[in-house]
């Protein structure tokens, strides 16, 4: 299966669904109706597993880490209203400046 970058951006698509449908029928919802202070602890531990694997992980295992942080990035903009293209403009900003 060739990698397609834009399944990012449907996986936002679902997380943002998962999150109105609330529940407890998925981790998604799950995560968010645990709070900000939840999901920001899970970006921490998943940015210091992915560091670490970065250091003294395979490949597969960064690989590993690096999605699971994006995929709580992805939870925590939406829970936040915000999204990868709010991100974006703004590193375009950044790269402009």
């Amino acid at each position: 299966m060739q990698p397609d970058i834009q399944f990012i951006a449907r996986l936002e698509t679902i997380v943002r669904e998962r999150l109105e449908a609330g529940g407890d029928t998925s981790y998604t919802a799950r995560l968010a109706a645990a709070g900000t202070r939840r999901i920001a602890q899970k970006i921490g531990e998943e940015g210091v597993e992915l560091a670490l694997a970065a250091a003294a992980g395979s490949k597969q295992e960064t690989i590993d880490e690096a999605a699971d942080l994006v995929y709580h990035l992805l939870v925590l903009l939406a829970e936040r209203g915000l999204s990868l293209e709010d991100v974006a403009a703004r590193l375009q900003v950044r790269h402009e400046a």
